[in-house]
């Protein structure tokens, strides 16, 4: 055997620090990007939150306020997607992919701080209010007190104020009404409740007794139908309240045969079987459908009114409107959300400090890495203007006419034009949102298959749905549509689209099938 030596070369890309970063902000949410904002600035002394009051500097950067245009950018993107390119061997893996639409730059934290990057430490995001700034408890405003969210839990509880209650029976009650569920609900048992709580078999009797009072008491309650078992026990509950209103003008018989059907199997209800209801209530046909009328006005989720709406507010990561100047609004403007946009920068005296002592390497790889932070953070905010830009310009029919306008269209076209990988559009289309004239919707929204027509064209399954949707809203309600009927109206427009992809869309969007969207 001979041993000897040669040389090779070879290319290859790899994920550096900063890499890793890009690909991980890009495909955050924006509540988790602002999390990760605020870590990195508890954790980064070099990383600040950049004042509204003092001036902006660019970091040699572009400006967040300025004007939205990707004209500018174009070239830039071109010389670092064809760098990307030689760097790559045109078959690697998604997050290859990924990273191959990112500059490198060094290849690791440690640095020296200066040369590549910038000569100044700017602030960017500067339309974006400053985070963290806060107020004093002097300068709450009234109107947010007033308008603070009051809870299921907080309600009751207050209702609960008003009983002459032992401090054992209010401790009962306050078990009880903590746990309770978002709707209303007391999912577990009360022994369930007392086991975990008891240390004999004499206390688990004991707490069952006060634990049995207590929700007696909750059932009393307000909104009518808290603390139920299940959906058959609140609207029990709710008729019960009904019963002992002094406001309520109705039919006292109707309410106890409302009882009656609630007792029943609640599939018989869903179903509305009128015929199996009359023989197991020995009620007529005529006042079943006036009961199941009274029925269908009750509240399920008693604790829907007490949800935290805030809490589930979207927050759209990008605006489309109208240019004003444009004829029939054909033209259309689209930028970034300044709202979402942090206003960071690296802390002035910090660095200059450091510049002045020549800090050590630690220090030096802090400074490097609020910077990189900085720079990954415009690079997410400005991919995302050009996938939206690319969706607005592919869609605009939709920006003009509605849903009913959308178009096919699949992630690996957008990847294709912007010189992009398909996961790195998915990342992006991914939990963020775009504000439109007609909505808020998922960048993803605007994504779908396409169905064949008679024409050899194919439409976008969005706007199928959209179709069905406008149909269904259009019938009779005395006579429903159903999926098979529904399928013959679109090949009548040239759709074709089977029962079966029918009652898939149809679902989709949470719409009943046609014996339960038929008028009693």
């Amino acid at each position: 055997m001979k041993l000897g030596v040669s040389l090779r070369t070879s290319q290859n890309l790899a994920l550096t620090p900063q890499l890793q970063q890009s690909i991980r902000l890009l495909q955050l949410s924006t509540l988790e990007m602002q999390q990760e904002v605020e870590q990195m600035l508890d954790e980064n002394p070099f990383l600040e939150v950049q004042d509204e009051s003092a001036e902006a500097e660019n970091f040699g950067l572009e400006r967040a306020d300025a004007p939205i245009s990707t004209g500018d950018r174009v070239s830039e993107r071109e010389a670092q997607s064809a760098s990307s390119d030689e760097r790559g061997d045109g078959d690697s893996a998604s997050d290859v992919g990924d990273a191959a639409e990112f500059d490198a730059g060094p290849s690791d934290w440690e640095g020296d701080g200066s040369a590549d990057l910038s000569p100044n430490d700017g602030e960017w995001g500067g339309d974006a209010p400053a985070r963290g700034s806060g107020h004093s408890d002097e300068e709450v405003d009234a109107a947010d007190i007033n308008s603070a969210h009051i809870s299921l839990a907080d309600h009751l509880h207050t209702q609960a104020g008003e009983f002459f209650l032992s401090p054992v029976e209010r401790s009962a009650l306050h078990f009880l009404i903590e746990s309770l569920n978002e709707d209303g609900y007391l999912e577990d048992s009360l022994e369930d409740l007392a086991l975990p709580l008891a240390r004999s078999l004499a206390e688990v009797d004991e707490l069952l007794h006060h634990f049995q009072m207590a929700l007696n008491l909750l059932h009393t309650m307000e909104p009518a139908g808290v603390g139920a078992r299940d959906l058959a026990q609140c609207l029990q509950l709710q008729l019960r309240a009904l019963q002992r209103s002094e406001d309520y003008s109705g039919d006292m018989a109707q309410l106890d045969l409302a009882m009656q059907v609630c007792a029943q199997p609640l599939e018989l209800l869903a179903r509305r079987d009128v015929k199996q209801l009359c023989a197991v209530t020995q009620a007529s046909a005529d006042q079943i459908r006036a009961v199941l009328i009274l029925i269908a006005r009750l509240e399920p989720k008693p604790g829907r009114r007490f949800a935290d709406v805030d809490r589930n507010i979207i927050v759209p990561d990008v605006i489309v409107r109208p240019l004003k100047r444009s004829a029939n609004n054909r033209e259309f403007t689209t930028r970034l959300n300044p709202d979402v946009m942090p206003r960071l920068r690296v802390h002035d005296v910090y660095a200059s400090a450091m510049r002045k002592s020549n800090g050590g390497q630690e220090l030096q790889q802090r400074l490097q890495e609020a910077r990189w932070f900085i720079k990954n953070i415009q690079q997410r905010f400005d991919t995302i203007l050009r996938v939206s830009e690319t969706i607005v310009e592919r869609q605009k029919d939709f920006f003009i006419r509605g849903e009913m306008a959308m178009r096919p269209l699949v992630l690996r076209e957008i990847a294709d034009e912007l010189g992009m990988h398909e996961s790195t559009i998915s990342r992006v289309t991914t939990a963020k949102y775009m504000d439109t004239p007609h909505g808020t919707f998922e960048l993803k929204y605007f994504f779908g298959s396409g169905l064949e027509t008679d024409s050899g064209t194919s439409t976008s399954s969005t706007a199928v749905r959209a179709l069905i949707k406008q149909l269904i809203a259009a019938e009779n309600p005395l006579k429903p549509l159903s999926d098979s009927k529904l399928s013959d109206l679109l090949k009548e427009q040239g759709i074709e689209c089977a029962r079966r992809t029918v009652a898939k869309y149809r679902e989709a969007m949470r719409i009943a099938p046609a014996n339960l969207r038929k008028s009693l």
